[in-house]
């Protein structure tokens, strides 16, 4: 077997490898999305409660869907270097298409009937309250597909936006100051993407004023970007381990190739 074709064949895995685990976890997200939990009362603290807009308080809730939405970013950064703007767009695509298809699914599931014996096996909660299981069910999803629609607009646009960011920032950077670009684009994208989805999903397709919308945006931007910061070393350690997989001078040729995609 040639070099070229050992070559070409490490190359598709990779991309595949990096594509697998984009949309595996963009998809997670999407789907557990519709809550929104309290860090304060995970840590056993009380809630901050400061002043903000409006006469509501700032604490720090999030949805449970950006705990992953870290590992996007990552990969994101991950395929752009190797394959350029042209790689993250065709996996953008791809992952909004995916979104609608799941859209479709769950849309499809809340029309569907209960059956008698699930509603009656699951007619009351651990306290012994009547509880309706298919209204449980459909409101969760309800909310999940508002979350499904603002994601399909959010998610390109804040893609599109991180992949030219970073990619400009690859002009001015060449092989060095990874952190800059990584972490640089997703500053730039992702005050797109908090803000996007949470005002479409639960402001235009929800019962949200627009101040909670503002104050829950504004904690998960500041929580993307807590993290990114954080998780620089991670995308340095799988810089490392795809430099190693391809070799130096294969990577190197790959990453000079990405900046003219």
């Amino acid at each position: 077997m040639d070099s070229n074709h050992i070559n070409t064949t490490k190359k598709q895995n990779l991309f595949i490898i990096l594509s697998t685990l984009f949309l595996t976890n963009a998809l997670i997200a999407e789907v557990i999305g519709a809550k929104i939990f309290s860090f304060e009362k995970m840590l056993g603290l009380d809630p901050m409660a400061l002043p903000f807009l409006g006469g509501q308080t700032l604490s720090l809730n999030v949805s449970v869907g950006v705990i992953i939405w870290p590992i996007v970013f990552i990969l994101s950064d991950i395929i752009n270097e190797y394959f350029g703007t042209s790689g993250v767009k065709r996996i953008s695509y791809i992952g909004a298409g995916m979104i609608g298809y799941a859209f479709i699914l769950v849309y499809l599931a809340m029309r569907t009937p209960p059956s008698d014996f699930w509603l009656q096996n699951n007619s009351v909660d651990p306290d012994g309250n009547p509880f309706n299981i298919n209204f449980a069910y459909n409101a969760i999803f309800r909310q999940g597909m508002g979350i499904i629609i603002g994601s399909i607009i959010a998610f390109l646009v804040g893609q599109l936006v991180d992949a030219y960011v970073f990619k400009y920032l690859r002009s001015l950077t060449q092989h060095k100051a990874l952190w800059l670009r990584a972490t640089g684009s997703t500053v730039v994208s992702q005050l797109v993407d908090s803000f996007l989805i949470l005002f479409i999903a639960f402001y235009l397709l929800g019962n949200w004023t627009f101040v909670q919308v503002v104050s829950v945006g504004l904690i998960q931007y500041l929580y993307k970007i807590s993290i990114a910061i954080i998780f620089t070393p991670i995308i340095y350690l799988m810089h490392g381990i795809i430099d190693k997989y391809l070799g130096k001078e294969k990577s190197t040729e790959m990453q000079d190739y990405a900046q003219t995609l």
